[in-house]
C-alpha cells in the first residue's frame, strides 16, 4: 500500500489533479472535490426523512415510496459550478463521485434498504448524440457502485423528444406516458424496488412521468435520487 501512495505522490508531483470546484490542487485521499469545498456545499441531508422537502413535490402525482436530493441548487453557487462542469465540460468524474457520495449517504438510511436496481432518466437518442453521454447514467453509475446494486440503461427508453413532450398540458403527458417512455421488458421491472436517478429537479414532471411509466409494471416500487432540488 505504501508503494502506491508513493506511486501516487510521484505523478501528482508532474500530473496535478486539481478540484473542480476552486481549482487548488487536490491532495491524496481528495477526488474531484477538496476537502474544504465539500465541507462547504449545500448538502440536503434528507434521506433520514421519509417525507420531506423533495417528496412534497410528488404529493398528488405519483406515489413514489420516497426521495432525497443530493443538495440544494442555487443559481450563481458552487452546485452549479460542478453541475455545468459535469454535464457541458464533459468532467464526468464530477457525476459519478457525486453517486458515490449520495449512495453512501442512502445507504445508511433506513428508507432506501431493499433496493433491486438503479435506473437513469434516459435521454432521447437525438439528444443522446449531441451531449454524447447521458449525465443522469453517470451519476446513476456512482450510486449503484456505492449502494452495490445493478445499473440497467437499457430498461426504460425515451421515444419522444422532451421539446415535444413540453407543449402538452400536464393531465396530457400524464395521458400519453406510455408513448413517450417505453420498456421493452416489463419483467425486468416487476416485483422490484427501483432507484430511478435524475439530476436536478425544478418541477418534477420528467420524474413524475418515468415513475408513472414505471408503475404501470406489476408490483415495482419506485425510490428518487437527484443530484439537486432547485432551493
Amino acid at each position: 500500500m505504501k508503494a502506491v501512495s508513493y506511486l501516487y505522490d510521484f505523478f501528482a508531483l508532474f500530473f496535478p489533479r486539481t478540484c473542480h470546484g476552486c481549482g487548488e490542487t487536490l491532495i491524496s485521499g481528495e477526488h474531484c472535490i477538496c476537502t474544504f469545498c465539500q465541507f462547504h456545499l449545500p448538502f440536503a441531508r434528507l434521506t433520514r426523512e421519509k417525507e420531506n422537502k423533495f417528496t412534497e413535490i410528488f404529493w398528488g402525482r405519483v406515489p413514489i415510496e420516497t426521495g432525497a436530493p443530493l443538495f440544494y441548487f442555487q443559481k450563481g453557487g458552487k452546485v452549479q459550478h460542478l453541475i455545468h462542469r459535469f454535464k457541458y465540460k464533459g468532467f464526468r468524474e464530477i457525476g459519478h463521485y457525486l453517486g458515490v457520495l449520495h449512495g453512501n449517504d442512502l445507504k445508511e438510511s433506513p428508507y432506501y434498504q431493499g433496493l433491486h436496481m438503479v435506473i437513469p432518466v434516459p435521454l432521447h437518442p437525438a439528444k443522446l448524440r449531441k451531449r454524447g453521454f447521458n449525465q443522469s447514467e453517470i451519476f446513476a453509475g456512482g450510486l449503484a457502485e456505492s449502494l452495490n446494486i445493478p445499473l440497467v440503461t437499457d430498461g426504460l427508453l425515451r421515444i419522444i423528444p422532451t421539446s415535444t413532450q413540453t407543449r402538452k398540458t400536464r393531465f396530457r403527458r400524464w395521458e400519453n406516458v406510455e408513448s413517450v417512455f417505453h420498456i421493452p421488458d416489463p419483467l425486468v421491472f416487476k416485483n422490484k424496488n427501483i432507484l430511478l436517478v435524475d439530476d436536478v429537479v425544478t418541477t418534477g414532471s420528467t420524474l413524475e412521468a418515468c415513475s408513472q411509466r414505471l408503475l404501470q409494471i406489476e408490483d415495482a416500487r419506485v425510490w428518487l435520487a437527484t443530484i439537486a432540488i432547485t432551493a
